[in-house]
This record gives C-alpha cells, structure tokens and sequence, in this order.
C-alpha cells in the first residue's frame, strides 16, 4: 500500500507506514550521515533496538519526493538547509535535530577570457537566475542563487539595480524519469553509479547559457562546483564569499540540517536518540579521520576529488550540533526565504529545534562507554556486564 500527495501533475508516494523501520535520505553535502552510509553505524544503533534502518529509495514505493516534502512520518533527513524550513513553514511540522555548517557561501563565476576582474565590471551586465518549474519540491538552487548574487553585490557597494537579472525556467525534472524510478537503491551513492554527477549539467542548469554568451556571470558554489567549472578552461571566479571571515555570508543552502517529523519525535522519540547516537559516533570518527572520511564524501559530493573534499572539510566540525552560531545561521536563511517570498509563514527556529534527543543521545553514549571501560576490568562477569551484552 502507498500513499500519495499530488501537486501540479506531479505525486510525492509513500510505502505504508510501520515503526519497525525507519528510512533516511541526504543531500550530496559535507555530513555525518554522507559517511556513515558506507560504515553502517546507524544501522547498528537501530538493530540494537530491533528496527530496520534503510534509505528511502531502497522501497521502490518511495518516489524521491519525501526527500523534500517530508511526507513519510517515519523519514529523517540530512541534506540542505532550505527544503527543510520550506516544510516547517509551509507543509507540516518538524522537528530541528542537529545542523553542520561548512564554508561554501557562493563565488561569481564569468567567462575566463572575459575583461571582467571584479565585480565592479558587471555593472549593466547580465547575471542568470534559475527558475525551476518543479513546484512539488522547493526551488532550493534558486535561493542560494539569488541569496548569494544579492550578498556579493552588497560586498562590493552595489544591489540588484546596478545589473540586469535573467531568468532561466528550466524542467528540474530528473526525479521523475523511468530510469531513476525503476531500481530501488539502498544506497544514496548508487544514485551516482546512474549519472556522472561532477559532469553532469542537470546540475548546474546555468553553465551553457554563461559559456555561450546568454548571461555574463552566474552564481555557483564555493569550492565545489566551482573547481570542477573553472577546471574546464573556460570560466573562472571574480568573487567569492567563502574567502570572507564573516560567517553570516555563507549562505549556499547551509548549514545541512537534520529533522525528523513530529509524529517521530513525539510517539517515537526512541528512533530520533538511536539516530543521533550514530551521527555524535560518525562525526567524532570523522573529525578524527579526515582523509579517510574525504574518500568517502568524495564518492556523492561535488568537490573535484578526494584532496580538493579534504581542503574542504579539513576545518569542518562534523559531530551534528545546535549551537548559537548554527540557530543563527538557520535564521538567517529562513528570513531571507520569507522575505523574498519563498516561504508563505514564518516561525521561531528556536522552537523548531529540539536538542533534548542530541543531549540524550550523548548521554547514552557516556554512559556506555563508562560500562564498557568499567566492566572491562572487573575480574568477573556481573549483572552490568551481563545486561550490556544483552542489550549489544
């Protein structure tokens, strides 16, 4: 049995639900999940408690859908920052878990043998702006373009009059071909066995129309994109607001947050702990292990290669968290959506988070490390001993 939920032709399905599983998706970024997905510890974290833990697409009922709209209650997502509060203000509920933040804000990319050297020399120029006619899912890429054009036009003493923005509608409609609805993946990277991701213009719908002299400059990405673009000979960068110290600019669909539903949180709230006993575990590995855990984020993200991905995470706490920094980072993005008119209401981010699971999560962790240092030298099984096996 599916569930459906329709919008302009297009249907967001659903497999039926049941608490014995919980499913997960994640966005081609810098997390903790990105790498967790070829350790498995999440799995075991849920196994332990005697549910299967699965990505979304391995049920060929869910449909790529619930990725943005979150409409599969038992669902916990770790991707980009913008469909997430599309979702809270707009379509229902969440809950706010965790949020990594990485230093991408966004560069302006031109042709490379063009007489432009900054962005002064834009001026009366012309800037592409994406417009996705995909309306059941958030136009995620649009408002980190439009996002980071207005903030680098503001470093340099100057606002969207002072150039011609050109819009580009374009289809966005890749989730619904027959080849990416027909294999059921139980992987996330599997999706990229299926398309040459760092090649693949479906990515960067504004590429053609800057090479071929439609628009003088677009936005792209710090770092990655950006490389992969200016590795072909034919663009290079004249801003860039990753180089900025000032860390309100990094806008570029950051920080990659964690929510769950609020059906999970409230009757369930043991699959939120179990998830994010997974998520404090990878992270601190991966802070640890960088290199290594650049190898396996280079396999989905689009960093150039494994050392361009290490230069790019090399600084990047990747233990999920909640901070002040982050919630103010999140606030950022969400009143920049409101104010330009991507999402209809507003809400307080500060209640949209829910530390109390990240706090208990920890905890537990403490915990089971103080069992397991303990007992270790105890010169004969106890009772501790004997109920941590079993609960291992």
């Amino acid at each position: 049995m599916t569930t459906t939920q329709e919008a302009h032709g297009k249907v967001a399905t659903t497999v039926a639900l049941r608490w014995d599983e919980v499913f997960f998706t994640n966005c081609p970024m810098v997390s903790a999940n990105n790498i967790d997905q070829e350790l498995g510890w999440c799995r075991e974290e849920f196994k332990k408690i005697g549910v299967e833990y699965a990505y979304f697409r391995s049920r060929s009922e869910n449909n790529w859908y619930p990725h943005y709209v979150h409409n599969l209650d038992n669902l916990i997502r770790f991707g980009g920052l913008y469909p997430p509060i599309h979702v809270n203000a707009d379509i229902r509920r969440t809950r706010l878990l965790g949020a990594t933040q990485v230093w991408e804000g966004g560069a302006m990319l031109v042709r490379a043998r063009d007489d432009f050297f900054r962005m002064e020399d834009l001026r009366g120029k012309k800037i592409g702006l994406t417009k996705s006619l995909n309306t059941i899912k958030n136009d995620w890429w649009r408002i980190q373009e439009h996002a980071g054009i207005e903030l680098m036009l503001r470093k340099n003493d100057m606002t969207v009059d002072d150039v011609e923005i050109v819009e580009f509608p374009y289809p966005d409609d890749w989730y619904d071909k027959p080849e990416m609805l027909q294999v059921s993946m139980n992987n996330p990277s599997e999706l990229w066995l299926r398309r040459d991701h760092k090649h693949d213009l479906a990515f960067r719908p504004l590429e053609n129309a800057l090479e071929q002299g439609v628009v003088d400059a677009i936005y792209t990405q710090s770092k990655v994109f950006q490389h992969l673009q200016e590795d072909t000979g034919k663009f290079k960068a004249i801003e860039d607001l990753s180089r900025y110290p000032d860390w309100t600019l990094q806008m570029a669909n950051c920080p990659a947050v964690i929510t769950c539903t609020d059906v999970m949180a409230d009757e369930h709230p043991e699959l939120v702990v179990a998830y994010m006993k997974a998520m404090i575990k990878v992270g601190r590995w991966a802070n640890d292990n960088k290199h290594a855990a650049a190898v396996i984020l280079n396999r989905q993200t689009f960093y150039r290669d494994v050392e361009d991905t290490y230069q790019g995470i090399k600084d990047v706490d990747l233990v999920p968290n909640l901070s002040p920094r982050n919630l103010a980072s999140i606030e950022i993005g969400k009143d920049f959506m409101l104010s330009h008119g991507y999402i209809q209401n507003d809400f307080d981010v500060h209640e949209w988070a829910a530390p109390q699971f990240l706090e208990q999560a920890a905890e537990e962790l403490i915990q089971e490390e103080w069992q397991r240092i303990t007992t270790a030298k105890l010169p004969e099984a106890t009772e501790m001993e004997i109920q941590t096996h079993r609960l291992g």
